[in-house]
């Protein structure tokens, strides 16, 4: 992506992160609770022409400081890359529930809060559309409320929808079984503190995202109507949150995309694909569908 003028930002180490309720809206969790247990994937939906697609969220890098990394710089120029696409909030947590519910609900932490039910996921569910959730980190013991480090509960936006994560929530460790036999029809994945790009330099991450993309598109899933969407979940400071947005589809889709996106605008076309009911601010947003064209 050698057109665009790339700045390399400061970027600080983050210590292990620590959950805690926040004020007034947050909600503690109970201390009996037991993790869901994990179960397979509902049995894949039978319309043919709903393609299969992933969603990875990577961690805190602006565009022009992702594109530095010659990893990302390299899935860049391979595949389509919105440079004019931003975040909606600050910190982490309320843009993975705008990606995920069409609202940040007012939140403007990380902590734990139990929202009302209600995200993509369970429209999918609803409609009897496959769906699966891979965590990094995420263990059997822990679930996905007291998992350990590198697993960050407030990258899990699943685990917030009615207080409790729903069975589709796996740790990442059942991806490639899941890629080499029946993949669910909707795919999303949430690296570990390192591998996002939250903890570790971003070549470190940009290594192991690679690695994945790599994995996902050798797969018999991608081959029937694959289309890949890597975003970052917000910026680097001073940047007005411009965060890449990389898309890759199984059909061929390369080049820069300029129009204006954001995380409303991805849960948008998901629910396009899908022909779900938009949620939240995704009713307004702008869908990616015009780009994606036939694919």
């Amino acid at each position: 992506m050698a057109a665009f003028a790339l700045l390399l930002g400061a970027c600080g180490q983050a210590a292990p992160p620590v959950t805690t309720s926040a004020p007034q809206a947050a909600a503690s969790l109970p201390a009996d609770a037991t993790p869901p247990s994990l179960t397979p994937a509902a049995t894949p939906s039978a319309a043919a022409d709903f393609p299969h697609v992933f969603v990875i969220v990577m961690e805190n890098t602006g565009l022009q400081r992702a594109l530095r990394a010659g990893s990302i710089d390299a899935l860049a120029a391979k595949y389509a890359v919105a440079t004019n696409y931003h975040a909606v909030a600050r910190p982490s947590l309320p843009n993975y529930l705008a990606m995920t519910s069409g609202s940040t609900h007012g939140i403007t932490d990380d902590g734990y809060h139990a929202l009302p039910a209600g995200d993509i996921g369970a429209q999918l569910t609803r409609a009897g559309i496959s769906w699966r959730a891979y965590m990094e980190g995420m263990t059997a013991a822990g679930g996905c409320m007291r998992s350990p480090y590198p697993y960050a509960l407030k990258h899990n936006p699943f685990a917030y929808y009615g207080g409790a994560c729903p069975p589709n929530v796996v740790p990442l460790e059942s991806l490639d079984a899941d890629l080499a036999g029946a993949t669910a029809q909707f795919v999303w994945i949430t690296p570990g503190l390192c591998h996002d790009g939250h903890d570790c330099p971003i070549d470190q991450a940009g290594a192991w995202l690679a690695s994945v993309v790599a994995r996902i598109t050798a797969s018999r899933a991608w081959s029937e109507r694959g289309i890949l969407f890597i975003a970052w979940d917000e910026g680097d400071g001073g940047d007005a949150n411009l965060v890449p947005l990389i898309i890759a589809t199984s059909r061929g889709l390369s080049g820069e995309l300029t129009g204006a996106y954001d995380h409303y605008a991805l849960l948008a076309t998901v629910e396009d694909l899908y022909r779900l009911p938009r949620l939240g601010a995704a009713t307004s947003a702008r869908s990616l569908l015009d780009v994606l064209g036939n694919n």
